[in-house]
């Protein structure tokens, strides 16, 4: 199975590059599409729909990120048992994130149905916004079933050192995606409700398409008396699992005050910052990305011992990932404002007002976009060594930045400061990671216990 890669072996800089470029180009796709999503509701229902879409955007990312922290923290042990040559180990760490991701997702689902609209409330959502971004979040709450077994499929292959499927899947769903938008908003005129069904369709096609490959590995076929929930290997799961989706939950709650200190400061801005909000993937692909290929190759070589690559990796990751931030950042300079005009429909007479808060927003987004960069290297390096505690004192960290600005700092120096909100969590949280994950690689032994030869006609 050529997909799957040792990253044990190699050049660590080849090996790191080579597994995050396709995982670039797979998260921009799945950026893509939620961007096409903004894009269809802002022009084809108008910026009160898309105003709703924000307001709904981080009681959905609340969910999203706990899953997607959690599957990957989950898919940690898988990777290091690959670089051990465990293979007995491996098929039962993906047995029990199996199981782990359909528990997550039935109580996420359960709590998100009953208390999303609530919440909505709660962050003091505008009334004439408030119905759409209600439909908008209970559709995708009611998905979060799809998102778990995507998220979960493509943890794994990554934690395989394999970045093409998940490349290949969002690309088709990506396009998938598109038409789904064109035929339920402007045909079927299903609205907000449309264009979040064609998001969870096409994470369904991703899904099926990341479980055909993953049933292709030889050696990962379960026999029956293998799909029994292995306690020991969940419990080691769990003890990384779950923090990091806390983690990304308290990150999450310090963007919901933020939000709801943006709902104060009026319609414009909130228009505004969605719509920069809806291109704030584009400029994380490439961290998240990275972060992902260090995450697979620290967990690799952890499990084979190869502590002093994992010192070089991390050397490679810094240097890559002042690299990208500097290339997004100069894109987003010089396109930044054409990309914005895509999402707001310039009929509308709020229109200039929004564009120019927008802009605003994404020029000191861009400027500060090193320190997003280094926190994703920092927090993925230490979560490859199996470290819960660094990624959520970040995420402490990330909260504590986000609110001090939304309840504090607003009142004090007004509304725009709301735009150093993003960029003093990045740094605060970065100076934490950066601080324990040189403890911890000070901690491992300085010379290597021994490779372990992986198969080569996997």
């Amino acid at each position: 199975m050529n997909r799957v890669k040792n990253m044990t072996k190699g050049n660590p800089l080849t090996l790191i590059l080579v597994l995050a470029f396709p995982l670039m180009i797979a998260n921009i796709g799945q950026q893509f599409y939620m961007i096409v999503d903004a894009m269809i509701v802002g022009q084809g229902v108008g910026v009160e729909a898309l105003a709703s879409v924000g307001a709904a955007d981080w009681s959905y990312w609340m969910a999203l990120w706990a899953i997607s922290a959690m599957t990957q923290g989950f898919a940690v042990p898988v990777s290091q048992y690959f670089g051990e040559n465990d293979y007995s180990r491996v098929r039962k760490a993906v047995v029990s994130s199996v199981w782990l991701c359909a528990a997550a997702a039935v109580l996420l689902t359960a709590v998100g149905l009953l208390f999303g609209p609530r919440l909505l409330v709660l962050l003091q959502t505008p009334e004439n916004i408030l119905k759409g971004a209600t439909e908008y979040l209970l559709t995708m709450y009611a998905g979060l079933a799809i998102v778990t077994a995507y998220n979960m499929a493509a943890a794994l292959l990554r934690a395989f050192g394999d970045g093409r499927t998940p490349l290949i899947a969002i690309v088709i769903a990506a396009v998938m995606n598109i038409g789904l938008d064109m035929l339920f908003v402007f045909v079927f005129g299903w609205g907000i409700i449309g264009a979040a069904v064609a998001t969870l369709l096409a994470q369904l096609f991703a899904f099926l398409y990341c479980l055909r490959i993953l049933a292709r590995i030889q050696w990962l076929r379960l026999k029956k008396e293998e799909l029994k929930l292995d306690k020991k290997t969940a419990g080691i799961q769990c003890r990384l699992g779950i923090p990091l989706g806390l983690q990304q939950m308290l990150v999450a709650v310090g963007g919901m005050i933020l939000q709801s200190a943006i709902n104060r400061q009026g319609f414009e801005l909130l228009a505004g910052f969605t719509a920069t909000n809806k291109i704030y993937g584009l400029l994380e692909s490439s961290a998240l990305s990275l972060g992902y290929a260090m995450t697979t190759y620290t967990a690799q070589n952890y499990g084979a011992g190869l502590y002093r690559r994992i010192r070089k990796g991390l050397k490679c990751s810094v240097i890559l990932g002042v690299l990208f931030s500097v290339v997004v950042s100069v894109l987003m300079f010089v396109l930044g404002r054409f990309i914005l005009m895509l999402f707001i429909d310039q009929g509308n007479a709020s229109a200039d007002e929004v564009l120019e808060i927008a802009y605003q927003y994404l020029m000191v987004l861009s400027i500060f976009l090193v320190s997003l960069y280094m926190l994703h290297v920092f927090r993925n390096t230490l979560q490859g060594l199996g470290n819960a505690s660094g990624p959520f004192l970040s995420g402490l960290m990330e909260f504590v930045g986000r609110v001090s600005i939304a309840l504090f700092f607003t009142r004090i120096w007004g509304g725009q400061m709301i735009f150093l909100a993003e960029p003093f969590a990045w740094i605060a949280a970065t100076v934490a990671l950066v601080g324990m994950c040189i403890w911890e690689l000070h901690k491992m032994p300085k010379e290597d216990k021994g490779a372990f030869e992986i198969e080569k006609n996997i």
